[in-house]
């Protein structure tokens, strides 16, 4: 079996690709996908195949599908990059692999997206039933773009099977993302709760998509199982809170939030790291 995995160099790649080379079988291969030679270095020192190219290149992505079984596609273009990027890496380089997956012959497809495509809340925690419904705080490029590629992807024909990985907010392992929260929850309300997920357990919840046999449904969301409140996060990044949070409300005390019920119920999901404060303790973030 071989697995391609694209977006290695990202906070989530980076993280989850020494994690899937440890407990691949000696018939298992991992390849992975980088822009220039240099930064699979490390990838190839841990027994990773190199395929040097740019994702949106499609002879490149021609090459990196040859010969694969299956697609994990980490790759995305985040918050604070111009809108027609966010798409063009979002949506369409993620449906042009998708595409080429199908034509090289690949199995499995599993599409890395996020939470925040559910857009507004329900006043209760988001279900992978649950439809896209723009708006909230939290929408623009990024998720729309990430939701097109969902609809786009589970609608390719070609006998390829897609699944989605949803994820919320990732934090672990030096990843500055938990220092970076503070700039958002500024504005929060002190009890507004942020759904999180470690990279272990994003780790964990990604290999279960990409192994299990069968799946009810193509889309589980990844995460944890208890919600953090704005006081905490200043805590955990060792910050004191600003004097005038308390003072603020938290208009939908439900955005945001993801049940993880059926990724636990389906493929035996259960986080290494349930709350932040259990990667607190254990030295984990």
């Amino acid at each position: 079996m071989i697995t391609l995995v694209t977006g290695t160099t990202g906070q989530v790649g980076r993280r989850f690709v020494p994690r899937l080379l440890a407990q691949a079988r000696s018939d298992e291969r991992v390849r992975v996908l980088v822009r220039d030679a240099a930064r699979g270095e490390p990838f190839a020192g841990l027994g990773a195949e190199v395929v040097v190219g740019d994702l949106r290149d499609e002879e490149a992505l021609g090459k990196a599908v040859a010969g694969a079984d299956a697609v994990v596609n980490v790759a995305a273009s985040f918050r604070g990059v111009p809108d027609d990027e966010a798409w063009a890496v979002n949506r369409d380089a993620a449906v042009a692999l998708g595409k080429a997956a199908v034509f090289a012959g690949v199995r499995r497809f599993v599409q890395v997206s996020t939470g925040n495509v559910y857009g507004t809340g329900r006043g209760r925690p988001l279900t992978e039933d649950d439809e896209s419904r723009p708006g909230g705080e939290m929408w623009g490029a990024y998720p729309e773009s990430k939701a097109a590629a969902e609809r786009e992807l589970l609608a390719l024909a070609g006998g390829m099977e897609v699944r989605i990985g949803r994820l919320p907010f990732v934090y672990g392992e030096g990843d500055p993302h938990l220092a970076n929260s503070l700039h958002w929850a500024a504005h929060w309300a002190p009890a507004q709760r942020l759904q999180m997920a470690h990279h272990a357990d994003v780790a964990q919840g990604l290999m279960r998509l990409l192994y299990a046999p069968a799946v009810d449904g193509p889309v589980y969301n990844i995460a944890d199982d208890a919600p953090v409140t704005t006081v905490e996060l200043y805590r955990l990044a060792g910050v004191e809170p600003p004097e005038e949070l308390p003072d603020r409300s938290d208009r939908d005390p439900w955005h945001g939030i993801m049940s993880n019920r059926k990724i636990r119920r389906d493929l035996g999901f259960r986080p290494i790291y349930p709350s932040a404060w259990t990667a607190w303790d254990a030295g984990a973030l």
